[in-house]
């Protein structure tokens, strides 16, 4: 059996023995797998290689540490680029951000200069209604994806964990749906 067709473990015990054509084929089989999540973390092409390459310089210095009765080689490589990805994400944050700074932030407050915009569009109105029935955390979530960010980068500027961004912003979406529906139902009514 040649070195190209070695399984995935074989190829980590070759890492941790210094074989050079072990650790190319390694990285020729998960380069891409390791620059794709890390890309879903950080949206940025450029650092997920960087990521993607330190995630292979930690896997081949610590290959010897590595246990298959504790989980496959992908899945130990790959939570390595997610530690890495996790880290750059930190790194970039330098200030504490305020999603309720952002350009849609309008929606939710009571000023001329939305009250101005909700006179000329109706479902204006109804949505910042809608909105500021829905708690503050669900709020700043829902604010910041409607800007585009990722349920990741929710999670990083608010400090929590992916699944609580996650549920976040699905909860707030319900909740927001809800009552827009019940202000269209309001509106309807005789």
């Amino acid at each position: 059996m040649s070195v190209f067709d070695a399984p995935d473990d074989v190829l980590v015990a070759g890492l941790a023995a210094g074989d050079a054509d072990a650790a190319r084929v390694f990285v020729d089989r998960f380069a891409s797998r390791s620059i794709g999540l890390a890309y879903q973390f950080l949206g940025d092409r450029a650092a997920a290689e960087d990521v993607a390459q330190e995630a292979m310089l930690r896997a081949w210095r610590h290959a010897g540490s590595f246990d298959a009765r504790r989980g496959s080689a992908s899945t130990w490589l790959l939570t390595i680029v997610r530690n890495l990805s996790i880290d750059a994400l930190r790194m970039r944050r330098p200030q504490p951000f305020d999603p309720m700074s952002l350009p849609v932030a309008h929606l939710a407050e009571e000023s001329p200069a939305a009250e101005h915009v909700a006179e000329q569009h109706e479902d204006v109105v109804r949505v910042r209604g809608a909105l500021a029935s829905v708690p503050i955390e669900q709020r700043r979530a829902l604010l910041m994806a409607y800007a585009g960010f990722t349920a990741h980068e929710v999670a990083a500027v608010e400090s929590i964990p992916l699944g609580t961004a996650k549920t976040r912003i699905r909860s707030g979406m319900i909740k927001l749906r809800v009552a827009y529906l019940a202000e269209l139902d309001e509106e309807v009514a005789p």
